[in-house]
């Protein structure tokens, strides 16, 4: 470095140069080395995220109350390949527990019984994912109507019930708040049966206000992260074309 100058000296070499980069006090060099700095932690923070989760991106946050209250409105939640560690009970080779075997093996997620899933209504990617809870399996041309609990449904056979039969082998799905969600989503018309292929992952943890970030900030994009509402089109995860579902979006 030349005395008496915040330059780096032109006959140092690249050694002296990185050097000088690195030490100088110079407010630009110095901005834009924390920027460099902070982007690449958020970088390694999501990358070993999805080492761990196998899902990408591996957060999500909440941005509507399909699932109170076990999940709320910005919490930012830990999506996991249903695959890892899912336990033996799991329905078939799906990796998911849905709630009625769940309930004989005192399996709970998030305040309830049976795994909490993001997916992709009728496998579109195009569509806003929904987070809710697997509530059984059906078989294609199945009548589920005798298996469905009555609450959840506004039909009373199977002819006057949506997807039913099952148009095709999937989860019978809903959300938690049963004043918003009070039907089954194959009933509602959100989706037909969830196909294994359509999962997105599990919901596995969830820290309360942290999606607030990427909430208010939505032109953002961060490394790792995104949203779900269970009923919008677009960047966030949804359920159905209102607030009664819940959504996943990029989160900053």
């Amino acid at each position: 470095m030349t005395p008496g100058d915040d330059v780096p000296n032109p006959r140092g070499g690249p050694r002296d140069a990185v050097v000088w980069f690195l030490r100088t006090d110079h407010p630009a060099i110095m901005f834009f080395r924390e920027a460099a700095s902070s982007a690449l932690t958020v970088a390694m923070v999501g990358m070993l995220l999805f080492a761990v989760s196998g899902v990408w991106p591996p957060l999500v946050a909440v941005e509507s109350g399909s699932m109170e209250p076990n999940m709320e409105r910005g919490d930012l939640v830990f999506v996991m390949d249903e695959q890892r560690f899912s336990p033996d009970y799991a329905y078939g080779d799906t990796g998911i527990v849905p709630r009625q075997e769940a309930d004989g093996n005192d399996y709970r997620k998030f305040g309830g019984y049976g795994d909490v899933v993001v997916y992709e209504p009728g496998g579109n990617g195009r569509t806003t994912p929904v987070i809710h809870r697997t509530h059984f399996w059906v078989e294609e041309g199945e009548n589920w109507y005798e298996r469905a609990n009555p609450d959840y449904v506004s039909a009373d056979d199977c002819g006057d019930l949506r997807n039913c039969p099952a148009p095709h082998a999937g989860f019978i799905t809903k959300g938690d708040n049963d004043v918003t969600n009070n039907y089954y989503d194959q009933a509602r018309g959100i989706s037909s049966p969830v196909k294994p292929a359509w999962i997105r992952g599990t919901a596995e943890y969830r820290i309360p206000y942290l999606g607030w970030v990427r909430l208010t900030v939505a032109g953002s994009f961060t490394p790792g992260t995104t949203t779900v509402d269970a009923s919008t089109n677009g960047n966030s995860l949804a359920a159905a074309g209102n607030d009664t579902d819940v959504a996943l979006s990029p989160v900053t």
